[in-house]
């Protein structure tokens, strides 16, 4: 058995900084990535936990302008429509929000489930089918927290219609998306989420109940 290694309290000090420090980023330089970067990230992520060792994740990398220009069609549909939903001054600070770096980032890709892997034999997974999702999200988070080590940034476009975007990606229709993602180099830098910036939303204290 192999002796565990040793987390200093610098190296813990450090992961607390990361964790403060790891941001959606809306704004990117347009630099490529070094070659090889984005496919380190990605077999990085894939040691994340998944429920019975499902490994559900299913990474689809966007390099094609057209299906890109596909993706930004969807998502500026979609937040039209999102924009009617609010009304006065809260409608204002959302036209202002930007909520995407599609036309910058230079790496994009989307996150899917494999709801239907035999992978892990459906250990963890009959009672709570939802953590094979749970799990593809725990390998974005993994990616997001490399990325961001490595100077890195990382943004989650949620704004987007999911049946659109199996047929613009063209992924079997029993993958459930997760989420389309961007990935550079940030144009800046800060500790303080965009939307608590600019005032659309305030982080509340942990909700901790014990029973």
């Amino acid at each position: 058995m192999p002796s565990p290694p040793d987390f200093t309290a610098d190296f813990r000090a450090g992961l607390v900084t990361l964790l403060r420090w790891r941001r959606d980023v809306r704004r990117f330089e347009r630099t490529a990535l070094p070659e090889g970067t984005l496919e380190r990230l990605l077999e990085l992520a894939s040691i994340a936990p998944s429920v019975g060792l499902s490994q559900p994740w299913r990474f689809v990398v966007v390099d094609s302008a057209e299906r890109r220009a596909a993706v930004r069609g969807s998502f500026e549909r979609c937040n039209a429509e999102a924009l009617t939903c609010f009304s006065g001054e809260r409608a204002a600070l959302y036209a202002r929000l930007k909520l995407a770096g599609l036309n910058e980032a230079p790496c994009q890709f989307a996150v899917f489930a494999d709801r239907t892997t035999q992978q892990g034999h459906r250990l963890g997974r009959m009672t709570m089918p939802a953590t094979i999702d749970y799990s593809a999200v725990m390998a974005v988070h993994t990616l997001w927290l490399a990325a961001r080590a490595e100077g890195i940034g990382m943004g989650w476009v949620s704004i987007l219609d999911a049946a659109e975007m199996v047929k613009i990606l063209d992924t079997p229709p029993e993958w459930t998306l997760i989420g389309y993602f961007c990935l550079g180099y940030p144009s800046e830098e800060h500790d303080v989420p965009t939307l608590e910036r600019e005032g659309w939303e305030r982080r509340q204290p942990l909700v901790l109940i014990r029973r």
